[in-house]
């Protein structure tokens, strides 16, 4: 970066910085309160001057310098909210049952075309009525349910962290 040291910066600039602070605290250059005081000051500087303060004692990489390539990333899971608990169902017992059920109707009319005894009907009828009932909307609700819970708990946790951040950056701002 050519430049001048008076010349004030942008939160690009603050955002490559933090990026940078980021790496050194990730590869054990800077301890997490060293980070934390550079992080305030980064979000405090003005200057380009201010800003490569915080760098003088560090190695590349720094705010401005060219990013260097990063590997293909492997995919990430999704977020999780700290203290939610996680459960995985699996949809095979309510997928066999459903084949059976499904099953079970031309099986019936196969049975009472041949033997002309259509009472072998109420099978299905009675078999599909059973499994909509065992795994039916009703637990569908419930995991819908759970699913709303978990996202609005992950939305709060979003916001809260949000929000605490844009009220340090005021202090922060307040203080100059």
């Amino acid at each position: 970066m050519n430049e001048s040291p008076d010349m004030r910066i942008g939160d690009t600039e603050r955002e490559q910085a933090l990026a940078a602070l980021g790496e050194h605290m990730s590869a054990g250059r800077l301890n997490i309160d060293e980070y934390g005081e550079r992080s305030a000051k980064v979000t405090a500087a003005r200057t380009h001057s201010e800003l490569m303060e915080l760098f003088t004692d560090l190695p590349a990489p720094k705010p401005g310098a060219a990013p260097k390539p990063q590997p293909a990333a492997a995919p990430q899971p999704p977020a999780t909210v700290p203290g939610a608990p996680v459960e995985k169902r699996s949809n095979a017992p309510r997928i066999s049952m459903a084949a059976v059920a499904a099953a079970s109707w031309p099986v019936a009319i196969g049975i009472g075309l041949i033997t002309r005894q259509w009472e072998v009907i109420a099978v299905p009828v009675l078999l599909s009525w059973f499994m909509g009932a065992l795994f039916g909307g009703r637990r569908r609700d419930e995991e819908r349910e759970q699913d709303q819970r978990h996202r609005d708990q992950w939305r709060q946790a979003r916001h809260q962290m949000r929000d605490e951040m844009h009220r340090q950056r005021r202090e922060l701002r307040g203080r100059d």
